[in-house]
């Protein structure tokens, strides 16, 4: 499947996304494509607690009747996240959350999803950080087979990009920073940012990215260039290969270390789609944006560091991460906003994959491996 034009098509939207909001629409009806399916739908969490979503221009009429008649009655959503799907697996479908009594009876699925053409859905937690929650949702048509592992799997590994794509593109709901555009976006950020062109020379960069030059980065002739050794070659390579291809099948981070005193950054690079109307003037010669963030005890860790380096999913990386930090199971719950027991249930099988058996020792362990 990832061979195929309309993946690539779908991947090439949703990077173009990431730095123009008004093109998520269409990236999520890219991604539906893939898999033959109606549409697909983006959802985050505000610091507020409200929710934004965002769907594919398939989804417009029957999500406008959601949101006046059904939001409130919505028995997957409800039980998704009582039962917090988007941590306890990568990818979730409805035999996951409802009964197939549920589905015969349900007023949900019975007068809003069938008479509008829809019935089952995939979907995966993207979220970058992990006290963020951002899923995308595939709809499908009720009189279609019901997703199978193989496809939940690939909309779990289209989602990594989805996940790129967030790092950047989730400043910019935010309505402050799209009017103050991309800049404000960048300045904002409290992770380092350096934009790149297609020679990997650096275009822009934020406040906070000048922290990091002589810190494990330099810049030599206008390109950025690792300054340490460990992992240099692994951050050249991606970074060649981004400038030159595009996004590589799966996204992953770099982690750079200077070998001695044990500081890491860890890096994510991210394609910029050429976009022929991009308003953006930044955006005419940038083709990746690098994002730079050091290892620092007490806090958490990315999870997309985690899940490579302990062999986790996302969603189990995502409770390490936070568990890992010194947070007590009941805020870690909190923050991602679920029940107490849904985190000690996944911290289960972390400690079941990782050989330890207590905070305190994993804890422990994340300070040996990620710092």
């Amino acid at each position: 499947m990832y061979g195929s034009e309309r993946v690539h098509e779908a991947i090439r939207a949703i990077y173009g996304a990431a730095t123009a909001p008004d093109l998520w629409p269409q990236a999520l009806q890219s991604i539906a494509d893939c898999t033959g399916d109606v549409g697909a739908v983006l959802l985050w969490r505000r610091d507020d607690g409200s929710f934004g979503t965002i769907v594919s221009p398939s989804l417009e009429v029957s999500h406008a009747d959601y949101l006046a008649h059904w939001s409130t009655r919505d028995i997957r959503a409800i039980r998704g996240i009582d039962r917090g799907y988007h941590i306890t697996r990568d990818a979730a479908t409805d035999r996951d959350v409802v009964s197939d009594e549920e589905i015969a009876t349900d007023p949900f699925y019975r007068d809003y999803l069938i008479p509008h053409g829809l019935g089952w859905f995939a979907a995966t937690s993207v979220g970058p950080d992990p006290r963020v929650v951002v899923v995308v949702s595939v709809q499908r048509r009720f009189d279609r087979p019901r997703f199978d592992d193989d496809e939940l799997r690939f909309v779990a590994e289209i989602g990594r990009h989805v996940e790129q794509a967030m790092r950047l593109g989730i400043r910019l709901f935010d309505g402050r920073l799209q009017r103050e555009g991309l800049a404000g976006a960048l300045s904002a950020m409290n992770v380092g940012v350096f934009g790149l062109d297609s020679l990997g020379r650096v275009t822009t960069s934020n406040p906070a990215a000048a922290s990091f030059l002589g810190d494990g980065l330099t810049i030599v002739n206008g390109r950025l260039r690792p300054g340490w050794q460990d992992g240099a070659r692994t951050f050249t390579e991606l970074l060649d290969l981004t400038l030159v291809g595009g996004a590589p099948p799966e996204p992953r981070p770099v982690l750079l270390s200077d070998g001695g005193s044990g500081v890491r950054l860890v890096i994510h690079v991210v394609p910029v789609a050429v976009l022929q109307d991009a308003i953006e003037p930044m955006l005419a010669e940038t083709r990746a944006f690098v994002f730079v963030s050091r290892l620092e005890p007490g806090r958490p860790v990315d999870p997309t560091v985690l899940r490579d380096l302990l062999g986790l999913t996302l969603a189990e990386a995502r409770v390490a991460s936070l568990v890992g930090s010194g947070l007590a199971p009941r805020d870690a719950a909190t923050a991602l906003g679920v029940v107490e027991e849904t985190v000690r249930t996944v911290l289960k099988r972390v400690f079941a994959k990782t050989g330890v058996s207590r905070q305190a020792e994993l804890v422990a362990l994340l300070a040996r491996v990620a710092f």
